[in-house]
């Protein structure tokens, strides 16, 4: 076993997994503004087209009028942008996400700031759910995972949305909807079929054929539940992520490889770092066997 910094492969060929459990894709550690506006040409214009060839065509200097185009107070900074400014090509922009259902807070800086200001008690579900939650989608962003969190009593089960942008050119981003679960107790089939039934009651822009559903627990996956992920129709990834977001196991199964992940593969990386007893070891992605590059950790 690697020393500290130290890396050991996983995978067969181009960054593939190893296959276990009859065909499930596996990889484990070893652990049981508002700027937006409609632009309005004026009916009227006059062209003058004195001594120029009729090939020509005049330009107009006539103003150009823009209508503020008011948006909800709740939408962030980085929605507005994606809304106002989109890449000149035949691509189709990424699908909007759903306003956050609260403008108190947005990742996990700014939800521990309000935790601090209404004395939220921490050891609350509601404190302990939300914050695995924004744990779970910062620490996705280190693997190009562009999430927001949708969470809230009318959330159909389902904690974050957005996109995985792999490094594929000549594929669009993975859409992507996220179940956390920060549980005390072992998990079952049952949670998977739980996720499964998230993708009829998912948000606009994330249904129909080409969704990729995601399910992060603080505890390791069972027996049980790697054979409902292997039997699923839909494709699935399963994650077992600590409450500090450190991540140990990663599962997915061949439905989820035909949707996109045919070159996703990980590595372990072995640290000494926060571990007195011994190594500590946590799992990172790669594609064709290349660590995927990710985005900063945190918007705010």
């Amino acid at each position: 076993m690697a020393s500290g910094g130290g890396r050991q492969r996983c995978g067969a060929r181009r960054g593939f997994p190893e296959t276990n459990d009859a065909g499930i894709e596996a990889v484990s550690s070893g652990l049981a503004n508002r700027t937006t506006g409609l632009l309005q040409l004026p009916r009227r214009q006059h062209r003058n087209r004195t001594n120029l060839p009729k090939s020509l065509t005049p330009l107009t200097n006539s103003m150009i009028h823009i209508q503020p185009l008011h948006l909800p107070s709740r939408l962030s900074v980085h929605t507005l942008l994606q809304r106002a400014y989109r890449p000149f090509s035949n691509a189709p922009a990424p699908p909007i996400p759903p306003v956050s259902p609260t403008s108190q807070h947005h990742d996990l800086p700014s939800f521990l700031d309000y935790a601090a200001r209404t004395s939220l008690d921490r050891t609350s579900t509601t404190y302990i759910g939300t914050h695995y939650e924004y744990t779970i989608l910062q620490t996705l962003r280190r693997w190009a995972l562009d999430l927001t969190r949708i969470g809230g009593r009318m959330d159909s089960g389902i904690d974050l949305v957005g996109t995985w942008h792999l490094p594929d050119s000549n594929s669009q981003p993975l859409r992507v909807i996220v179940q956390c679960k920060a549980s005390k107790n072992k998990v079952g089939p049952n949670i998977i079929r739980e996720l499964e039934g998230t993708f009829a009651g998912a948000p606009v822009g994330w249904r129909g054929q080409g969704i990729l559903g995601m399910l992060v627990s603080s505890r390791e996956s069972t027996k049980g539940l790697r054979t409902a992920l292997l039997k699923s129709r839909y494709p699935l990834v399963w994650i077992f992520a600590e409450l500090d977001g450190r991540v140990r196991q990663i599962l997915w199964n061949k439905q989820a490889s035909d949707a996109g992940l045919e070159a996703l593969g990980a590595e372990v990386q072995h640290s000494r770092q926060g571990k007195e007893d011994g190594e500590d070891k946590t799992l990172s992605l790669t594609w064709n066997g290349e660590a995927i590059k990710g985005f900063r950790e945190s918007r705010g």
